[in-house]
């Protein structure tokens, strides 16, 4: 685990001292976004981040804000989410950058006769947002994902309501971990880079609750951007080992002008030398949605990455993980935490271990 999250165990002297100590050791712990609980025995351990995948997609429509609130009343240390920029630069909680017809439907144009419409197929860069209001995205249930449930008639929101959300919960100890999907790859189909960081900035800077959010991208030059921005917010790096461009010649352009063959290939050294970094999210194994005990199956987020990231002070979060036993396997290799599409299963399994558990929050603070 990284140093600045001390683990206590086998403190000498009285049960009071004890208690005494450990409560001091634990004292950054309330910074968190794990309230911590005390293990069984009365031995604090470090924190683990439970991160709900767009809110939980396994368990509740995604990105809605009937599954972000389902994730904090079961209790979750971290709401992961995306955003997009529409046309009118408004910030909408999203992961496809263009509207797909497997989440969405339209139900008609927002005005008659209205030249863009249908709007699904179309890039949210290039709609408003009255006319992506106008789509239905819980109109069916994700293939996939057979425990969800279908948030009826969802519209997608914005940002900001994300936010309100936590505040009128008063989940004063969740994070919020929030990607801008700027697409580097194909930057004609997202808004521009200086544009989409910066909106998404605005929305966060005046929400009042900017000390709970961390930054994540795959494209590192938008997290340079953000630190010019806000050079205290925390980034987390993100990758899935092809953005890299490993053996490639050239910087890839994922990587704000980092060429990782100058880092040998290695993704912790590389996203070490990006200002603001405080961890790294890389995909958890090849292949991208492999168990264990699969043929082939290997892990990227190993212990070696682990090793090495917390040597840097980094912490290592993978994503996106489902499959109990992996995610056991993960847990042993020393990850800080995972995101995952059933923050449930993830639970059962930190409660077997007697980790702390995150906080359940409900709302006006209630529970």
């Amino acid at each position: 685990m990284s140093a600045r999250h001390p683990t206590v165990r086998h403190l000498p002297g009285r049960p009071a001292v004890r208690r005494l100590l450990a409560g001091l050791a634990l004292l950054p712990a309330l910074l968190s976004p794990v309230t911590a609980h005390a293990a069984p025995g009365g031995h604090a351990k470090a924190r683990f981040d439970l991160q709900a995948h767009r809110g939980g997609l396994g368990l509740t429509t995604e990105e809605s804000l009937e599954g972000f609130g389902k994730a904090m009343r079961l209790g979750v240390s971290t709401l992961e989410l995306d955003t997009q920029i529409t046309k009118d630069l408004k910030v909408v909680v999203n992961h496809d950058r263009q509207i797909s017809g497997v989440k969405c439907r339209d139900t008609g144009p927002v005005t008659p006769g209205d030249p863009m419409y249908p709007y699904v197929g179309k890039y949210l860069k290039d709609l408003t947002l009255a006319q992506v209001r106008t789509l239905d995205c819980g109109y069916r249930q994700l293939p996939g994902f057979p425990e969800q449930e279908v948030v009826e008639g969802f519209r997608m929101v914005q940002l900001k309501d994300v936010l309100n959300l936590v505040r009128r919960y008063h989940a004063w100890g969740v994070k919020l971990n929030v990607e801008t999907k700027v697409e580097a790859g194909a930057p004609e189909q997202t808004a521009p880079q200086e544009v989409f960081v910066r909106r998404v900035y605005e929305e966060i800077h005046r929400s009042g609750i900017e000390r709970q959010v961390t930054i994540q991208s795959f494209d590192w030059g938008a997290l340079r951007v953000m630190h010019r921005l806000a050079p205290k917010w925390p980034l987390v790096a993100l990758t899935n080992y092809d953005f890299l461009e490993v053996g490639r010649p050239g910087a890839s352009p994922w990587l704000g002008g980092i060429d990782a063959d100058d880092y040998g290939g290695d993704f912790v050294r590389a996203a070490a030398t990006l200002p603001g970094v405080t961890a790294l999210s890389p995909n958890y194994g090849f292949p991208q949605s492999g168990k264990v005990g699969d043929p082939g199956f290997r892990f990227y987020a190993d212990a070696a990455m682990v090793g090495e990231a917390h040597a840097r002070g980094l912490k290592v979060v993978p994503w996106t993980c489902d499959d109990p036993a992996t995610l056991e396997a993960l847990m042993d290799l020393g990850v800080d935490g995972i995101i995952t599409d059933y923050p449930d299963r993830v639970r059962r399994i930190m409660a077997g271990r007697g980790m702390p558990l995150p906080r359940p929050y409900h709302p006006h603070g209630r529970g």
